[in-house]
């Protein structure tokens, strides 16, 4: 495959079949579409990064809390005795 596909010739080709099939009323609206959308993707990895450096800092300034002190225990709720519905059928028989 040749190294120079996107020089010469070849890029005039591409610019007009590109302008063939979307019209040159659409290309700015495309470009703008396509510029909007790479900010937006750049601004999102750099949203990533800078979440990644703040967990890392984060792991590694904590201590295991699970290690150091037990889980309180819940204690169980006041019940109240529990008869049965009118019509049901005794549990002792």
């Amino acid at each position: 495959m040749p190294s120079n596909l996107f020089a010469g010739p070849h890029l005039w080709i591409l610019l007009i079949v590109i302008l063939l099939l979307f019209g040159a009323a659409k290309l700015p609206a495309l470009a703008k579409s396509m510029g909007q959308s790479a900010r937006i993707f750049k601004g999102e990895m750099k949203a990533m990064k800078d979440d990644d450096k703040t967990a890392g800092a984060a792991e590694a300034s904590t201590v295991d809390s699970t290690a150091v002190a037990p889980a309180p225990q819940q204690t169980p709720a006041a019940s109240a005795p529990v008869e049965p519905a009118p019509g049901a059928p005794d549990a002792k028989s």
